[in-house]
C-alpha cells in the first residue's frame, strides 16, 4: 500500500506539473480577467491612465489602438507581434503603414516595467489599451481577460492576411471564421470604425471612374458631392476622412445608419449593408435594441482570445519594439 500510495503522489505531482507548465491547451491554461490581480495589481490602471494622457494630447490614438489589436489578433494570434521593429516584420507590411500609437503601448510598458518588471506582456498591454481607448470615446467598457505571453516572431507577409478595404463580403466572412469568429463578429467588430478616419487614397476610386463617369452606385447620390470636396480627383491622396460621418470622435451605432443610408466610406464596410449574409446584422445593430456596445464588447473578447500565448509560451517582453 506504501509503494502504491507513493506512486499515486508522483503521479499527482506530475499531472499538476504537466498542466501548470502546458501540457493541454483545454487543461488549466488561456487568459482570465484579473490575471495580474496579485502579481501586479495596478497594472490596468497604469495602462489606462497611460491612454488617458496620451488621449488628450491626440484623440486619434483611440481608433488607432483598436486597429492595432485587430491587425495584431488577425495575424500570429493576439500576441503584441505587431509592435515588433524591423524591416520584414509585420509593423512594416503596407497594411500596417497607418497604424497609430505605439508610442502609447511603449509608454505603458516602460511604467509597468519599472513598478512589476517582467510581469505583464505587451500583448496584454494592447488589448487593455483597446478596451481603455473605446471607453475615452464614449463607448461600453468591458472586462478584459488577460495573461496572453508575447510572441517571438513577426513577419511582414503574414500580414497579407488581413481584411482590405476591397475585400468581398464572403472573403471577410471566411478571415473571421478561419479565426473562430462568426458572421456577426464580423460585423460587430468592423462597426470599430464608428470612431476614426482613412485616406483619400483607400476610397477615391468610388468617387470617379474615368471609363465611364460613373462613380459606385452603392453611394447615395446626395453623399457623393461632399466626398468628391474632401478628395477631389486629382487631390491629395492622403486627405483624412470620417469613417462614420458626423460622428467620427464617439463610439456608438450611426456607423451603421451611415452604411443603410448608402454613407459607407471604404468599399469593404458598405458590403456589409448589401451583401444578403450581413445585412441583418447591420440593421439590427442601428437599432437602440440591437445593442451593438454589448455585442462588439462581445466579439472583442473572442477576438482577444484567437490564437494567444500563455504558460510558457512565449516570452514576457522587456521593451515591445523588440524580443528579449
Amino acid at each position: 500500500m506504501e509503494i502504491i500510495a507513493t506512486c499515486f503522489t508522483y503521479i499527482t505531482v506530475f499531472l499538476l506539473l504537466f498542466i501548470c507548465i502546458g501540457g493541454s491547451p483545454a487543461e488549466g491554461q488561456g487568459t482570465r480577467v484579473g490575471f495580474y490581480s496579485r502579481t501586479c495589481p495596478r497594472a490596468e490602471v497604469i495602462v489606462r491612465s497611460t491612454v488617458q494622457t496620451h488621449f488628450r494630447s491626440s484623440p486619434a490614438i483611440a481608433p488607432g489602438l483598436l486597429r492595432m489589436h485587430f491587425h495584431d489578433c488577425f495575424v500570429q494570434g493576439c500576441d503584441g507581434s505587431v509592435l515588433i521593429d524591423g524591416p520584414n516584420t509585420e509593423k512594416s507590411a503596407i497594411q500596417n503603414s497607418g497604424l497609430n500609437g505605439y508610442n502609447v503601448i511603449d509608454d505603458a510598458k516602460s511604467q509597468l516595467e519599472a513598478v512589476c518588471p517582467g510581469i505583464v506582456s505587451c500583448a496584454d498591454i494592447l488589448a487593455l489599451a483597446a478596451r481603455d481607448s473605446v471607453v475615452l470615446t464614449s463607448g461600453r467598457t468591458w472586462q478584459v481577460p488577460t495573461g496572453r505571453r508575447d510572441g517571438r516572431i513577426s513577419l511582414q507577409s503574414e500580414a497579407n492576411g488581413l481584411p482590405g478595404f476591397r475585400t468581398s463580403v464572403a472573403d471577410q466572412t471566411k478571415m473571421f471564421t478561419d479565426r473562430g469568429l462568426n458572421a456577426q463578429d464580423l460585423v460587430a467588430l468592423v462597426g470599430g470604425h464608428t470612431i476614426g478616419t482613412t485616406s483619400c487614397a483607400l476610397f477615391s476610386y468610388r468617387l470617379y471612374n474615368t471609363t465611364t463617369s460613373v462613380s459606385d452606385p452603392s453611394i447615395n447620390s446626395a453623399f457623393l458631392p461632399q466626398l468628391q470636396t474632401l478628395c477631389p480627383e486629382s487631390g491629395d491622396g492622403e486627405n483624412r476622412v470620417a469613417l462614420d460621418t458626423g460622428s467620427q470622435n464617439r463610439f456608438d451605432s450611426s456607423f451603421f445608419t451611415n452604411l443603410i443610408n448608402g454613407r459607407g466610406i471604404l468599399e469593404s464596410d458598405q458590403k456589409l449593408w448589401t451583401d444578403a449574409s450581413t445585412r441583418p446584422f447591420v440593421q439590427r445593430f442601428s437599432t437602440a435594441r440591437g445593442n451593438f456596445n454589448v455585442e462588439f464588447a462581445r466579439s472583442m473578447v473572442k477576438m482577444s482570445n484567437i490564437g494567444v500565448k500563455t504558460g510558457i509560451q512565449g516570452e514576457i517582453r522587456r521593451i515591445c519594439s523588440a524580443i528579449n
